[in-house]
């Protein structure tokens, strides 16, 4: 009887270490958070987006805890748009005109509506920067005729940018030779004499822009104010925009053009708790953003709903509505 008591207790006690081991082990899973993995869209590394988005990744990094942020170098807006649509990347960078482009299913995403893509903030205007070199014989817009014009890589937010100003001034790109190029490709043309002109749109200055600068002087060839008025009536994300002089070396005066607004948006089901944390630790150092860009200064909790062309996601919302 007591060999059977003996065996009893030992296999109570056994079951009971067992069992501890189990809760223990469960308790130790609850504890450890699961990591979650951020990619963010940004630009070419000659633009504003890259440095921008780099630092962004930084901020989610040091201050939301379980965040693994990674920037990467892509073709901008669009593409951007449609890494979001595939589940590519968890936060994008992108101009707020073709966030209204794809939330509505028109030009570039015609039949390719991106409806599950929700704002987080607008960052800062971009410029639409028309560049050509101190020498050129071209002094206005409709100087473009005949010349080889690069207009932005196919189906970019710059090219879309590029048509609808040269459309306000009943110029068709059948009247010019388009070079679809991205701004780097853009740069290095007009630096080596192979591009008349070219249509950036970054926030300024822009890098691929102040490389040629530092080296050869550079011109911005101006929008006047009543073809800026009809553009932006028929296109109501644009802005009117000074780039003043010496935004780039040898900018002797202020260029008048417009602009549209770079953005943050995330997809429709990334949870409100993560977008709230993410929105919030942007904001709550701003200051790193002015250090990777002078854009930055103009990222404020003030400005960031300013030209939101779709829906804004509960997370950000949210974190807006605080005081």
């Amino acid at each position: 009887m007591k060999k059977l008591l003996v065996i009893l207790l030992a296999s109570i006690l056994v079951i009971g270490l067992l069992a501890g081991c189990g809760g223990a082990q469960k308790a130790s899973e609850q504890k450890a958070p699961d990591k979650k993995f951020i990619n963010i869209a940004t630009g070419g590394t000659a633009g504003v987006y890259y440095p921008l988005g780099g630092a962004i990744a930084e901020i989610l990094n040091k201050n939301v805890p379980g965040i693994n942020a990674t920037a990467q170098s892509t073709g901008a807006s669009v593409a951007n748009i449609n890494m979001l649509k595939e589940g590519k990347v968890e936060l994008a960078m992108i101009q707020n005109d073709t966030a209204y482009y794809a939330f509505k299913g028109t030009e570039m995403f015609k039949d390719k509506q991106v409806a599950n893509m929700r704002g987080v903030a607008t960052l800062y205007n971009e410029t639409i920067q028309i560049i050509v070199m101190e020498d050129s014989s071209i002094k206005t817009i409709e100087d473009l005729k005949g010349k080889k014009v690069a207009v932005g890589s196919i189906g970019s937010g710059t090219e879309a940018n590029a048509r609808q100003i040269l459309e306000i001034y009943g110029i068709a790109y059948n009247d010019l030779k388009p070079q679809y190029l991205s701004f780097g490709e853009a740069a290095s043309g007009l630096k080596d004499g192979n591009v008349d002109a070219a249509f950036i749109t970054a926030g300024a200055p822009t890098a691929a822009i102040q490389d040629i600068a530092f080296q050869k002087k550079v011109r911005l060839i101006s929008i006047e104010a009543d073809k800026a008025d009809a553009l932006i009536k028929k296109y109501p994300f644009y802005a009117k925009q000074l780039v003043k002089a010496n935004t780039y070396p040898g900018q002797v005066a202020d260029t008048a053009t417009v602009a549209v607004k770079a953005m943050l948006v995330v997809p429709e089901n990334l949870d409100a708790d993560t977008v709230y944390k993410m929105t919030k630790a942007i904001y709550a150092n701003t200051d790193r953003l002015k250090a990777a860009h002078k854009l930055g200064e103009g990222i404020t909790k003030e400005s960031a709903l300013e030209g939101m062309p779709i829906p804004l996601h509960p997370g950000a919302d949210k974190f807006f509505k605080e005081k």
